[in-house]
């Protein structure tokens, strides 16, 4: 039987490709309609800074889809190599997948900054009781 901490894990993972898909879908049309000629040379993201906010809000999630969670993966792989299976736990780490996910739909859609500021900050909860949890594994 596998370990349930694996589910949040592959979920934020298919999550990030959800964004990824969202990104492309709405920055390759933006690009198209605004007739903008790619050019390498340009510094890396200044160009992307002209396309319309809400085109760049997709990429912006995608981009911190890919920073804090690797703290996610690695506390929750860890938990999973350690056998951890308690309800605690599992609840955690589904927390923060969903808490997540409502981040990406506020930063995609609205882009109300203290609502995300919140939302992140809550996420950050079920992270540092996953921590604690593994420490007490360790210890």
């Amino acid at each position: 039987m596998q370990n349930p901490m694996l589910g949040p894990i592959v979920s934020l993972v298919a999550w990030t490709l959800v964004m990824w898909l969202w990104m492309y879908a709405t920055r390759l049309p933006a690009i198209r309609r605004s007739r903008m000629k790619l050019d390498q040379t340009r510094p890396r993201g200044e160009q992307m800074a002209e396309l319309p906010a809400q085109v760049r809000w997709k990429a912006d999630n995608y981009n911190h889809l890919l920073e804090e969670p690797t703290i996610f993966y690695a506390i929750s792989l860890a938990l999973a190599v350690m056998g951890e299976t308690s309800t605690l736990a599992v609840a955690m780490a589904w927390a923060y997948f969903a808490l997540r996910v409502v981040h990406s739909l506020v930063q995609a859609t609205i882009n109300v900054i203290p609502l995300r500021f919140m939302l992140f900050a809550l996420s950050n909860v079920p992270l540092f009781v996953l921590t604690v949890i593994a420490l007490r594994q360790l210890l």
